[in-house]
């Protein structure tokens, strides 16, 4: 849907089609007009757009808690979260200290250099497997052929379930985060991710098992053993937040590299810069906003804020503002300073990003190693999912 007569400073809709397809333009005249702006739609928030005011508002843990976190209320008027099927949320990021602490510990080892370099094996084969599929047809879908396609199997090996259950998780994160507003659809995804993850839980209880929940359930703190519940959000949250996340920027970069011919040639001839060239796709194209909710009534630079009030982190406008970033509006891949906040600030900061990193890497270096020249299908159609992810869902290109 969109509106097209939108003021987008007392009204904005993060699910409107133009802000989905082409938001930067409006953060740009937000960051000039009302840098913290205001709509009552979806039960009302607040939209940050400068990098100080997003940064300031994720590290503020006392004025705004990650009780919850997702860009939509939660339906049926449950509040903050608190789901019966999801009763300890999805920690650690919709955790606040001290919870939020022990339960992120018993997370990092997961995603540290040293099992990312195990997983980097199997992420490589993947990739080359995945585009001996479709090299000799000379055209493919960036986003559905290929990104979409690699984070789900390897977030499956962290959690230990088989690969063909690839699609229907990649099934029931898209009703959970692309399908926010759809209160039946959302609900059903819920259920089903819950009841199988339940499953798993009760198969793995007693076993000798190397997987996330495995371990999870061997673990203590301070003595005692990690709750069921604790359990079930942690393996939900490594799942719906390892996935969407992560083929949303690996979309993003092919539909960059596609359309933008100097940066995939100077890529391909300067493999050196692909690290650096990771992290400014990232932060020009980062895809997560994040929520917080108001703790009290609090006064955020003359913006009257309520408790209960959601607060939308948006990472992606922080990361294209000009007072941070000289020529945020355009991708330089050998730019050599940049703080982007593309996995968030504060406690929160994203534990997987060593993974996505490594993902991103390794999709555009096996893409190029194979595919170096490409553009977007002019029979084709891109199109973007936004709200709490945004990515492309679709990037047909051609090549020879």
């Amino acid at each position: 849907m969109t509106h097209t007569d939108l003021d987008w400073a007392t009204d904005y809709d993060i699910f409107d089609a133009t802000y989905i397809e082409n938001p930067f333009p409006i953060w740009d005249e937000l960051r000039e007009r009302c840098p913290v702006s205001h709509t009552d739609r979806y039960q009302g928030s607040w939209l940050p757009t400068t990098y100080e005011d997003v940064t300031a508002i994720a590290r503020d843990v006392e004025h705004f808690s990650s009780r919850s976190v997702s860009v939509f209320p939660p339906p049926d008027g449950e509040q903050d979260g608190e789901a019966p099927l999801l009763a300890a949320g999805v920690p650690p990021i919709s955790a606040d200290p001290p919870v939020h602490t022990w339960s992120r510990r018993l997370l990092l080892p997961w995603f540290s250099p040293k099992r990312v370099g195990d997983y980097e094996i199997t992420t490589r084969a993947l990739c080359r497997k995945l585009v001996d599929g479709f090299v000799h047809n000379g055209r493919a879908d960036a986003a559905a052929d290929y990104a979409q396609q690699i984070p789900v199997r390897i977030i499956g090996q962290v959690l230990g379930v088989p690969e063909e259950r690839s699609d229907v998780f990649v099934g029931w994160v898209r009703d959970i985060l692309e399908f926010a507003n759809d209160e039946e659809r959302r609900k059903r995804g819920v259920i089903e991710l819950v009841t199988y993850f339940n499953e798993l839980i009760e198969q793995r209880r007693d076993g000798d098992g190397d997987d996330l929940i495995s371990e999870l359930l061997r673990a203590e703190v301070d003595g005692e053993k990690v709750s069921d519940p604790h359990i079930l959000g942690t393996a939900a949250l490594t799942l719906i937040a390892g996935v969407d996340t992560t083929w949303s920027a690996i979309g993003s970069a092919l539909w960059h590299l596609a359309t933008h011919d100097d940066d995939r040639r100077r890529l391909v001839a300067e493999p050196e810069l692909m690290d650096t060239a990771v992290e400014e796709l990232l932060r020009a194209y980062s895809p997560v906003t994040m929520a917080r909710i108001v703790t009290e009534d609090h006064e955020y630079k003359g913006c009257p804020m309520h408790k209960g009030d959601r607060v939308l982190l948006n990472f992606p406008a922080a990361n294209r503002d000009p007072n941070q970033f000289p020529d945020a509006d355009q991708v330089v891949i050998d730019r050599e300073v940049n703080r982007h906040v593309a996995f968030g600030a504060g406690i929160h900061r994203c534990a997987g990003s060593n993974l996505a990193r490594m993902e991103l890497r390794v999709a555009i270096e096996e893409w190029l190693a194979r595919i170096p020249e490409f553009v977007l299908d002019p029979e084709g159609e891109v199109t973007w999912a936004g709200g709490q992810v945004r990515g492309p869902r679709n990037v047909p290109v051609i090549f020879d």
